[in-house]
């Protein structure tokens, strides 16, 4: 059976529920790759010859955004910000004290709009309902925010996704795969660079935050 048969035989429905359930865990709080599901699943939907719609997948992925995002937020008002101090000591690669007080910087310095575009960015996406929770915000500011970012985040990347497949199917009868190669290796060099950018703005505010403590990350391992 080749990749295409395998694809056709994928049931639209457990495109759906896959991405809602990676998208819900996600926002959750959990680090799971749920942009990535969420492109595959519109990539999916821009070939003619598989069963999957482009809407289903937009609306599963803001379906689970917000349930995600709802339930973590739950959670973080429940429990409040030690929550993140016992996360970070069991997995420190994600919920360090870095990773924290830079979703927490972002928070001061957006308020609600940072649930908003927290959707677009890897950090926040991860961290916007808990934190939102254990911060006290309110409730209704946190789920307008909440639907929105994910109906723009979901839709956006849906359509972008589903439009630029369609695009590349036409492109690619025309003209070489050279162009859609340097297309990619373009877009994978503009997101290391943000990654990198990310990572170096934790690293400070982690060392920063074991000097006040008079400790080293060595130390707190």
């Amino acid at each position: 059976m080749n990749v295409q048969a395998l694809l056709q035989s994928v049931p639209p429905l457990a495109v759906y529920l896959v991405v809602c359930g990676v998208v819900g865990v996600e926002s959750l709080g959990v680090p799971l790759p749920g942009e990535i599901v969420l492109v595959s699943a519109a990539l999916m939907s821009s070939q003619h010859d598989l069963p999957v719609n482009p809407i289903g997948v937009g609306a599963a992925a803001v379906i689970g955004a917000v349930v995600g995002d709802s339930i973590g937020y739950t959670i973080g008002r429940r429990f409040g910000l030690p929550l993140f101090d016992r996360l970070g000591r069991r997995f420190p690669k994600h919920f360090g004290p870095g990773h924290v007080a830079l979703a927490e910087r972002l928070f001061d310095r957006w308020g609600a709009r940072a649930v908003f575009f927290g959707r677009f960015i890897a950090l926040l996406r991860i961290f916007a309902g808990p934190l939102a929770g254990a911060l006290k915000m309110h409730y209704p500011r946190f789920l307008a925010a909440n639907v929105s970012g994910a109906i723009c985040w979901a839709g956006g990347t849906t359509a972008v996704v589903y439009y630029a497949g369609m695009a590349a199917e036409r492109w690619m009868e025309r003209f070489s795969w050279v162009a859609l190669v340097v297309a990619v290796v373009f877009g994978l060099i503009a997101a290391y660079a943000l990654r990198e950018r990310t990572a170096r703005a934790i690293a400070e505010l982690e060392e920063e935050h074991y000097r006040k403590a008079g400790t080293t990350a060595a130390d707190a391992a």
